[in-house]
């Protein structure tokens, strides 16, 4: 599947960016412009059954395919959030990019052991402005104004099509290329063993204080602290 694509810039480097579930490329209207002004062209997808991507079957390795349809290889560096970090790490030995990076990545889905099955997102479809907000004080209200549209534009049966008997856990034995994982200091994923077995495995590890599990709108300039050195 060809997915929808934004973009943003016209440099000579490629940057990649890929959104979790219930959003779309619209998540990162701050993230790409800012990589822009760093020389790079961005590119932002759409993944299937999320924004003015197509429907169609769901599942983390058709997630992953359509990536690999959709972008070109070699890119310098790939980013992805919740998901979209679930999706690039299926798809970058494909794609190669230079350097990976997962923001809060879902992986295994839940910090306590207890996994999280991606079905308790539902209720957000029909989520209105007072819960956005309530879930989610830090953010602008232009960020407000982006997750009310692509929660409009979500297609529900891509959380459904992860839960169940679908979850599992599904955290790299190793990174294929050089790789960051940028966990929320306040997100629901990740413990403190947890980031130290990411390192142990090889992963560079950092910790946005503070920051919910959608980091980059929670904290951006953290967001972009966090990035020193890899993007």
């Amino acid at each position: 599947m060809q997915l929808y694509t934004h973009e943003w810039g016209a440099g000579s480097r490629t940057a990649v960016l890929v959104h979790g579930m219930m959003s779309d490329h619209r998540t990162w209207h701050r993230v790409g412009p800012a990589l822009a002004e760093r020389g790079y062209r961005v590119l932002a997808v759409d993944l299937r059954g999320h924004g003015r991507s197509p429907r169609g079957e769901y599942g983390a390795e058709v997630f992953a395919d359509d990536l690999v349809e959709t972008l070109p290889a070699g890119p310098e560096v790939v980013i992805g959030h919740s998901l979209g970090g679930l999706a690039l790490s299926l798809a970058v030995e494909r794609l190669q990019p230079r350097r990976a990076v997962y923001c809060d990545p879902a992986w295994s889905l839940g910090r306590t052991g207890q996994s999280v099955d991606p079905a308790v997102f539902l209720p957000f479809k029909n989520a209105d402005r007072a819960m956005v907000r309530g879930f989610n004080p830090r953010w602008s209200d232009a960020d407000v104004d982006i997750e009310l549209a692509t929660l409009a534009d979500w297609d529900t049966a891509t959380a459904h099509a992860l839960s169940g008997e679908h979850l599992t856990d599904r955290t790299p034995e190793k990174p294929v290329v050089p790789s960051l994982v940028q966990i929320a200091g306040e997100g629901f994923l990740f413990t403190d063993e947890a980031a130290a077995e990411l390192t142990r495995r090889g992963f560079e590890v950092r910790t946005v204080p503070g920051a919910g599990h959608t980091i980059h709108r929670d904290d951006f300039e953290g967001f972009l602290t966090g990035l020193e050195g890899w993007v």
